[in-house]
């Protein structure tokens, strides 16, 4: 990974390329940014500049294109990696990256900008809910203790460091403040708000924008070999996600079975006001979502989130930000748009991020969805101001 292979992001590039130039490189780095903009690929390619102290080119001395031959299959000694992880059927107990390693870099050839549910999905742990635990934290402790393999920095890159529970953070958290010399953290978050606030205030912050839609395109023709006008409408419906982009193009988002679980709910949600019999459509629908893995739920949940947004914009005749384009038949969004405005759309978000609150701390699905759906019908009942 290259900084020509990480889309977009111009001025990341030049600002990380100027920080390893002169010297002055942070012992630890907060990268943020929603899925798809770039933040892992970006972690990387920082990291091989650091490592490789070059760009990847061929011109190099034979030492320099040893080092870039270990970092196209991810393996170079001085580049240590940490990310959620969770029991599966080859790790029954105490899981950790390294335990992962194979299957880490398999998914990091295949798809860089690829999301936590996905990687979720290629360990087969859907189901579960990855952590960075105390485990993880030892081994980060002991790897790091160790010299540079080759004399240089060490890097260690930790993905959605969000996921480190507090145990881990505050071992952690000596090291961070002060890492043996030439040793770099890359910590990378979507939400930095759920890191606790003595990480965050040890790390340099930097903050990825969504992707242009231009950038997206380009990136979808060249490396996809996508059509460009088929390139320029996924870009549109992408969101400045890459992540996004990829997966209306391999059509694998599961956006056509939320489009149908988020309008059969909001459909009972109208009827269940004055009308009891509904209300069990509702119940019927909650058990169902309950069912599926709560990743699934969560993602589910921020897909209904962005439905109601796009909804807002429609309505508030700004088609042009608008990106959504529902594929069933007897639904239509500026039919559906009237019914979220001003006086309502605070309240849905909140109680959808609520809902996913609590399912990502174990509550009960059945009783969070359905509290959830009650509080939709009359959110969507009321009059805009």
């Amino acid at each position: 990974m290259l900084f020509n292979d990480v889309i977009g992001l111009p001025h990341i590039k030049n600002h990380l390329t100027t920080t390893a130039d002169r010297k002055r490189i942070p012992h630890a780095q907060l990268f943020t940014g929603n899925p798809g903009s770039g933040t892992l690929p970006m972690a990387i390619a920082y990291a091989r500049y650091i490592l490789c102290k070059n760009s990847g080119g061929e011109n190099n001395n034979e030492e320099t294109r040893s080092c870039n031959m270990k970092f196209r299959n991810f393996s170079h000694p001085d580049l240590h990696f940490a990310f959620p992880v969770a029991t599966n059927d080859k790790i029954k107990s105490h899981p950790v990256s390294s335990h992962f390693l194979e299957e880490w870099r398999t998914f990091l050839k295949v798809n860089p900008y690829g999301s936590l549910y996905d990687w979720y999905q290629s360990l087969g742990i859907e189901n579960k809910q990855g952590r960075i635990g105390v485990d993880e934290a030892q081994d980060i402790v002991k790897s790091l203790s160790l010299k540079a393999y080759e004399g240089g920095f060490k890097v260690m890159i930790i993905w959605m460091a969000e996921k480190m529970n507090m145990e881990a953070a505050n071992k952690l958290l000596k090291l961070i403040e002060e890492p043996p010399n030439n040793t770099v953290f890359l910590l990378i978050a979507e939400n930095e708000e759920q890191l606790i606030q003595t990480i965050k205030s040890r790390c340099q912050s930097l903050h990825f924008p969504p992707l242009s839609e231009a950038d997206i395109a380009e990136a979808l023709a060249k490396k996809e070999s996508c059509d460009p006008s088929l390139a320029r409408k996924i870009a549109h419906q992408a969101g400045g996600s890459y992540t996004k982009a990829l997966h209306i193009l391999q059509k694998n988002a599961g956006d056509e079975q939320f489009e149908a679980w988020f309008i059969s709910w909001v459909r009972s949600a109208f009827k269940a006001k004055g009308n009891k019999s509904t209300v069990l459509e509702l119940i019927s629908w909650s058990e169902e979502i309950a069912a599926l893995g709560r990743e699934t739920q969560k993602s589910f949940l921020l897909y209904c989130i962005d439905f109601f947004r796009q909804s807002l914009l429609m309505n508030y005749k700004t088609s042009n930000l608008v990106y959504l384009e529902p594929t069933a038949e007897n639904f239509k969004l500026e039919n559906f748009a009237p019914f979220v405005h001003g006086n309502n759309i605070m309240e849905i978000t909140e109680a959808l991020e609520n809902a996913i609150y609590h399912i990502e701390r174990n509550g009960n699905a059945k009783i969070i969805l359905t509290d959830l759906s009650i509080k939709l019908t009359r959110f969507l009942h009321k009059k805009a101001a």
